[in-house]
């Protein structure tokens, strides 16, 4: 296999559907707008974050049945390069839905299907031929895996000196953080469980991302404050970047807006503190658009003059 700079994983992708409806009433039928299909799914969404930017990546994810073919389709739409891993159960779905008079957005998520001892040896085979400088592991994992399926993965990808990029939650990210890896991008919350406190204040984020740094877990914590930004902490420097206000239309694919700038502005060799500026634009630019559509370049680059 050719070397590829980044590579995304998408375990659990998505064949998102969006739509628009007026009045939510139990009981009654609810007569929703034309439909919007986009794939989905945390890697994938990375993947088309970076190539917004101007970069090339290659995203590995797993496909089956009609959803997954459709699937398929878009992401070959978008014009990425891409590693289909087959599976006999078929690609889950998403149905995310807009109220048009109130504004609200209601997320349906479904859990990703099982897959067999054949397809996971599959994934993990993918894993070891891979050649590449960046591995983005990111969203959930399917039903029936192990909690410690990504902490393998980045066993493989660090024994092949791969810097490991990882964006997950719960068991799934404390299993990887085991291992230890390049970057990790919990929010706050998050970021408390891993220290197993219930609770951080802002002033107490620095702190509780060094230790993590100190016990090896990660080079670099970007901790996600939600509208207050985020703050990017390694052993030697820390920066905090405001969010730009902006008027927020959807969060879907925010955070995958965020980690595709980051990883989009590391493989460009860019400082530690212009890589969290761009991630931290790349995240709000993409709460500025309806649905699944993360943001626009001219969107990023307006916010970057504010920042």
């Amino acid at each position: 296999m050719e070397n590829i700079k980044i590579v995304t994983l998408t375990i659990s992708p998505s064949l998102d559907k969006s739509t628009h409806f007026t009045g939510l009433i139990a009981e009654q039928k609810i007569r929703c707008e034309k439909p919007r299909y986009d794939a989905g799914g945390g890697g994938i969404n990375v993947s088309k974050a970076i190539a917004k930017l101007g970069g090339k990546s290659t995203c590995i994810f797993t496909s089956g049945g009609s959803s997954g073919e459709m699937l398929e389709e878009l992401v070959a739409n978008e014009n990425l390069e891409s590693i289909v891993i087959k599976t006999k159960n078929w690609t889950r779905e998403n149905f995310i839905a807009f109220e048009n008079t109130s504004k609200a957005q209601y997320r349906f998520g479904f859990p990703g299907n099982e897959f067999s001892e054949n397809e996971k040896d599959e994934i993990l085979q993918t894993i070891k031929e891979l050649k590449t400088d960046y591995l983005v592991i990111s969203g959930s994992l399917n039903e029936g895996l192990s909690t410690n399926f990504y902490q393998k993965i980045a066993e493989i990808a660090k024994e092949a000196n791969i810097k490991v990029v990882v964006d997950t939650s719960g068991e799934a990210l404390q299993k990887v953080l085991e291992t230890g890896v390049y970057l990790i991008k919990p929010n706050i919350g998050e970021l408390a469980k891993l220290i197993g406190v219930e609770h951080l204040e802002l002033t107490e984020v620095e702190k509780a991302a060094k230790k993590l740094i100190q016990n090896k877990s990660a080079e670099i914590v970007v901790v996600s404050l939600g509208a207050e930004g985020a703050i990017l902490v390694t052993n030697e420097e820390t920066h905090l970047v405001k969010a730009p206000k902006v008027e927020k239309k959807s969060t879907v694919g925010a955070g995958d807006s965020m980690v595709g700038g980051m990883v989009w502005a590391l493989s460009q060799n860019k400082t530690l503190k212009e890589v969290i500026q761009i991630g931290v634009c790349c995240g709000t630019a993409a709460t500025m658009n309806e649905g699944t559509q993360l943001f626009k370049v001219e969107d990023v680059m307006r916010l970057l003059e504010e920042v």
